[in-house]
């Protein structure tokens, strides 16, 4: 990681990311000003309509707030709940929509007190990058040992470090760069790298939207410049990927009519029908169902009622395949010859989001992907201490512990490690009874 580059000019955007849909997820310990940065991005950026605007100004003047944002309160912009106003805090993730000339944006702006932790797995789950903010004066904190290890553990594509409230230690290039060493030390010891770190002061504006003539000692861009320059995960995906396509439901428009075909052509037709998790798929393209594991040839692709050659990831298709196979809902249709082995038994990383501890022998339901199966916690390996970073012996998980198991599932499912997709290596875990959602899990082997 530097703070210097060697040209200070702005990062050009890439025809391929230009018009993309780019999904960010804030994060940081309590009072990091994650709402304030996040209001100023959005301000900055002229996405607030005026009636929320002004709605804004006169909170922020019954809050006595003032300073040089203009006597706005920018957190308001994206506390949304009238709970988390009158407190001044966050406590549900806040999603916010908002665009540039180069590209959409959703955000989520993530809590960041410790019993809210499972709020932010939530945000950056989906992520194609987070914002960890970062107190200039405090540096690393637990709770930001706790943020870096889902994101090394969720392998969220990238992973921004905004050094925030730089104007209450003086624009101090010495302490910028201290705390930025011991990010990356932290990062390196949970397998995250290519930090990219902004300094920031959110109230500001110091290079949010713009860089800031306060910060000569930085040469880097903007956080906005970089959240329009970096790719999406669904592009990777796209390209670095092997088709999977986990089947929602299968469309049988009896005595349809396709809308490019003749008259004489007027038939009934089957397709299965879902959302591209990774890789593309073309007409022609053979294919492998599971389960069953029978392979046979995609004859059609339709997406939005119309007829295409081909298709990528995130698009929802329906598919017709030149075999009349058995495929329902939970099947998955993959590239031919791909499809891993199933297995009935996963070694898994959990965030436990829950009140209820879990304890070995849980009976529970495990969701992957379109698929819903039995299953059992069967051992506990142990959790991981947030403070040292290692994984130390458990006999039970608390809420928001991030814990190592096994598992034993009623029904073999091809799944694949998350280091390899982060689609189809990624599931939940939910109450048989209540039907809540206990846990998010990663398949480690």
């Amino acid at each position: 990681m530097t703070l210097q580059l060697d040209e200070n000019t702005r990062p050009a955007v890439d025809i391929t990311t230009r018009g993309t849909l780019f999904r960010f997820a804030t994060a940081g310990s309590v009072d990091d000003g994650k709402s304030t940065l996040v209001g100023r991005l959005l301000h900055d950026s002229k996405a607030i309509l005026t009636d929320h605007l002004a709605a804004v100004e006169r909170t922020s003047r019954e809050r006595g707030f003032g300073g040089e944002a203009g006597g706005l309160d920018l957190a308001l912009l994206t506390d949304g709940l009238r709970a988390e106003r009158e407190q001044g805090i966050t406590i549900d993730v806040a999603y916010r929509y908002f665009a540039t000339d180069a590209r959409s944006f959703i955000l989520a702006d993530c809590p960041g007190h410790v019993q809210y932790t499972r709020n932010m797995v939530t945000g950056a789950t989906t992520a194609d990058a987070v914002v960890l903010l970062v107190d200039a004066r405090s540096g690393v904190l637990e709770q930001t040992r706790r943020h870096l290890a889902v994101i090394g553990l969720l392998r969220v594509p990238h992973v921004i470090v905004a050094v925030n409230k730089i104007d209450l230690i003086g624009f101090d290039a010495d302490r910028v760069a201290q705390v930025a060493d011991d990010l990356v030390l932290v990062a390196a010891e949970l397998g995250i790298y290519g930090l990219h770190v902004v300094p920031v002061c959110a109230v500001d504006g110091d290079n949010v939207a713009d860089r800031s003539s306060r910060t000569p000692w930085y040469d880097g861009p903007a956080l906005l410049e970089l959240l329009e320059s970096l790719p999406t995960a669904d592009q990777a995906e796209a390209t670095a990927q092997e088709l999977r396509l986990p089947v929602q439901l299968v469309l049988r428009p009896q005595g349809a009519l396709a809308p490019e075909l003749a008259a004489d052509d007027y038939r009934d037709y089957r397709s299965a029908a879902g959302r591209i998790a990774s890789g593309s798929v073309s007409v022609g393209d053979r294919v492998t169902v599971h389960p069953g594991c029978a392979t046979t040839v995609v004859t059609r692709i339709d997406v939005a009622g119309r007829s295409v050659s081909s298709a990528v990831a995130p698009q929802s298709v329906a598919l017709s395949l030149a075999d009349d196979l058995d495929v329902a809902r939970g099947a998955v249709i993959a590239a031919a010859g791909t499809v891993p082995e199933p297995s009935a038994e996963l070694s898994a990383e959990l965030f436990w989001l829950d009140a209820s501890r879990a304890v070995p022998g849980a009976r529970l339901l495990l969701k992957w992907g379109t698929a819903t199966v039995q299953a059992r916690l069967t051992a506990i390996a142990g959790r991981r201490d947030l403070t040292t970073l290692q994984v130390v012996p458990a006999d039970a998980l608390e809420v928001n512990d991030i814990g190592h198991v096994s598992l034993q599932l009623a029904e073999a499912l091809p799944v694949e490690p998350y280091a390899v997709n982060r689609s189809t290596g990624a599931f939940l875990l939910i109450h048989p009874q209540s039907g809540a959602t206990l846990a998010a899990g990663i398949v480690s082997s």
